[in-house]
């Protein structure tokens, strides 16, 4: 990974993997130019659910929070890029689809501020602490693509 890059955590959450939109959202990422640097379906345990949240214990939300990220399998994503927490968030949208942007994933696939579809980190950070809750180094890849040439920010 270069200097200029980050990587984030995405979530597909069990409501889209349940309503079958992990490709819809795989596909919004990669067209946008980002690199996919982990991929996989898993089922998040208790454990792993309250040190993911672990910021938001003690709140009201959290149990119901735990309950629903436990409740399926989700799939789990490292996404790979320059500015990337900051674009997969404007990508995502609003928490609440009411306020979601049309055109983000929220605004055009959500249902409720609980029924979202997906989580991204919140920080540069936050992506590279998620990212490690999820993946090993050994499940991360770093790779030349030669679209990387087309996609350069200036």
């Amino acid at each position: 990974m270069t200097d200029t890059q980050e990587r984030t955590l995405v979530i597909v959450k069990p409501d889209g993997v349940q309503r079958g939109l992990i490709g819809e959202v795989v596909s919004r990422f990669e067209r946008r130019g980002f690199k996919i640097a982990g991929l996989k379906l898993i089922w998040i345990d208790e454990a792993l659910a309250n040190e993911h949240y672990k910021d938001h214990i003690g709140k009201p939300f959290f149990p119901g929070l735990v309950k629903f990220i436990t409740s399926s399998p989700v799939v789990v994503i490292a996404v790979q890029g320059k500015d990337v927490v900051k674009l997969v968030r404007n990508m995502m949208g609003a928490l609440k689809p009411e306020e979601a942007a049309p055109g983000s994933i929220r605004g055009d696939l959500a249902l409720s501020k609980s029924f979202n579809v997906v989580h991204g980190s919140d920080s540069p950070e936050n992506g590279l602490r998620e990212v490690s809750l999820y993946f090993t180094d050994k499940e991360l890849f770093d790779y030349p693509r030669d679209v990387e040439n087309w996609l350069k920010h200036e």
